[in-house]
């Protein structure tokens, strides 16, 4: 425990006297850029916003952790942050989970960007060969400002003239080997790293001094917190929670994390709801055939979606607002909070039946799980959720590759 104790002061001393990039001070097209924003932010996003930036003008390099519930404004703060970097001259990486975010995170950047032209590309592996290798050249060469992408931006290949701002989204969904990968593409690069609920070992890290942290605890206006429901899995409860969704045009998600057999469990609910146009979408599905399903889904042309856990991070369907999770037990804590949070992002109620198979006996770690996510529904809990998942797995190992997971296969 001492030589533990001993690592981490010299780590913690190690980062406090490393030198990076300083960025500049706001310049006006910075002031033109957030004026351009069409909501109005909230305090504690302003907070966070400010406390990125001053970290970013420092010599020390930055390392913050942005905590906020899903929903809560979390990408803004990244957008800015990376046009402050852009304004500088300076490259900007955005690593996100999935290509279903990836997708959805390059269309807001690109929109809010182009004016400015400020150079924004996707890479992943839904990109043709040959438009990989593009985007690979223009990187090297400095043509491109901003990149977003999946790990495909840790392939070797990948090299950039001068990247300035790491920014990785949700990262509960990577390892630490792949964290490490890209803060080796430059040495002493800022990095700001996102999550509504950060894994025991980075909240533990935040807590003892060795990251800094900026938690968003306020919502948005008009916001309603999910009715979440844990129960046994029972056919008509299903499908009275479907019915009464379809009953007020809305959709519904429901997870399914079985890609073998949910076209199987797709037709299961067809059945069991008729009037329901169902369609179901995973991971293992080409870039292409992805994409339409979810374009119709957000243009409302299916009614409920069966899917694996490629919907945990980022989508946002705010007509979306009842959600079913079957084997919820095989889920981790941090996973099924974010799961949770693709629903009740409008002014409307929101449902969330967390449902485990009957009958079935419980292992005291899923237990605990599923009583936290039932505790914890108020606004503002993923930090609570963070807490109770540190208190159930520990903090794992700070200084090496350990970090206690539980999370089921996500398929992706």
């Amino acid at each position: 425990m001492k030589e533990v104790a001993k690592e981490l002061i010299e780590l913690y001393a190690k980062r406090q006297k490393a030198k990076g990039f300083c960025f500049s001070k706001d310049t006006p097209w910075q002031t033109q850029f957030e004026d351009n924003f069409p909501y109005t932010e909230t305090e504690d996003q302003l907070r966070c916003i400010a406390e990125v930036k001053k970290d970013m003008e420092q010599e020390k390099p930055m390392d913050r952790l942005l905590c906020g519930d899903v929903g809560y404004g979390k990408t803004e703060v990244a957008i800015r942050a990376a046009f402050k970097a852009c304004m500088d001259q300076k490259q900007v990486a955005y690593l996100v989970p999935t290509t279903v975010l990836a997708n959805q995170q390059y269309e807001s950047f690109k929109e809010r960007m182009e004016a400015f032209a400020i150079k924004v590309e996707l890479l992943n592996r839904f990109r043709t060969k040959k438009e990989q290798e593009q985007i690979v050249k223009k990187l090297k060469l400095g043509e491109v400002d901003v990149v977003i992408g999946t790990h495909r931006i840790l392939s070797k290949d990948v090299i950039f003239k001068d990247l300035g701002l790491l920014i990785i989204d949700e990262e509960h969904r990577f390892g630490v080997k792949d964290k490490e990968k890209i803060k080796a593409l430059k040495t002493n690069v800022d990095v700001l790293t996102m999550t509504a609920t950060p894994i025991p070992r980075t909240l533990h890290m935040s807590i003892v001094g060795v990251r800094d942290m900026s938690v968003i605890y306020e919502p948005p206006q008009d916001r309603k917190p999910v009715q979440t429901y844990v129960l046994e899995y029972d056919e008509e409860v299903i499908k009275e929670a479907i019915t009464k969704e379809l009953e007020r045009t809305g959709q519904v998600f429901y997870l399914f994390n079985n890609v073998e057999n949910i076209e199987q469990k797709a037709r299961k609910i067809a059945s069991l709801v008729p009037e329901a146009h169902v369609a179901f979408a995973h991971g293992r599905m080409t870039g292409a055939e992805l994409e339409d399903i979810m374009m119709d889904f957000i243009n409302q042309k299916i009614d409920v979606l069966v899917c694996t856990t490629i919907l945990e991070s980022g989508i946002d369907i705010p007509n979306a607002n009842t959600i079913i999770v079957e084997n919820a037990d095989r889920l981790g804590l941090a996973q099924l909070y974010q799961i949770r949070g693709r629903v009740g992002r409008s002014n409307r109620g929101s449902y969330a039946y967390i449902t485990y198979k009957p009958d079935k006996l419980l292992s005291e770690v899923a237990d605990k799980r599923l009583k936290a996510i039932k505790e914890f529904t108020e606004f503002g809990s993923g930090f609570k959720i963070a807490m109770r998942d540190l208190e159930i797995r520990g903090a794992g190992s700070l200084l090496g590759e350990i970090q206690h997971r539980t999370y089921g296969a996500s398929w992706i």
